[in-house]
């Protein structure tokens, strides 16, 4: 990592309420982007708690809601977000051959429309950085206007997060290699 985090002991006052706070959430740690953003404490607290809904609470449950995350990774090339979220993915029982779809930018095999249009959603917003109407009807009638409101904002989350990761150069843990 670029910038070394402050150990707990060194944090200031607003850093450690910071770690208290992603500590004592769903997460339970602070989890690799907010040891960067520990160094802007109030954008840590913002982008933790807003963290904590996506990764939690959104309307697609968690092997849906990796679909967003995965396609965000792979559209930006952030090898460690990649790494992390394929094996959430796998321990919340996305289907691998979806997974390895999206790694290798190939269509995803058969799957329901509900699953489908999440991908199509994420993989357009990050490509053309629109959504043609007839896209976002079919996103609309399968999850309602919440669930178009956290595509966007799982997106544009984990956006905010492989920007942070690349740029402060979180590696791989050792051993690990690449996929994307």
């Amino acid at each position: 990592m670029r910038i070394t985090p402050p150990t707990y002991e060194q944090m200031t006052p607003e850093q450690r309420a910071v770690h208290d706070a992603a500590v004592a959430g769903k997460r339970g740690r602070m989890p690799p982007p907010a040891l960067a953003w520990i160094h802007a404490p109030e954008l840590a607290m913002r982008t933790q708690h807003l963290g904590e809904y996506i990764r939690y609470d959104t309307v697609f449950g968690p092997a849906l809601m990796e679909i967003a995350v995965l396609v965000t990774a792979k559209h930006w090339r952030s090898h460690y977000e990649w790494f992390a979220h394929r094996r959430l993915a796998e321990t919340a029982k996305l289907d691998a051959a979806i997974i390895n779809a999206i790694r290798d930018g190939k269509p995803l095999p058969p799957v329901e429309e509900k699953v489908q249009v999440i991908y199509d959603y994420a993989k357009t917003i990050h490509e053309t950085r629109q959504v043609p109407m007839e896209l976002h009807n079919r996103m609309l009638a399968a999850w309602g206007p919440r669930g178009v409101a956290d595509v966007i904002g799982i997106c544009g989350y984990y956006t905010l997060v492989s920007m942070t990761l690349n740029g402060f150069d979180v590696g791989l843990p050792d051993g690990a290699v690449s996929e994307i």
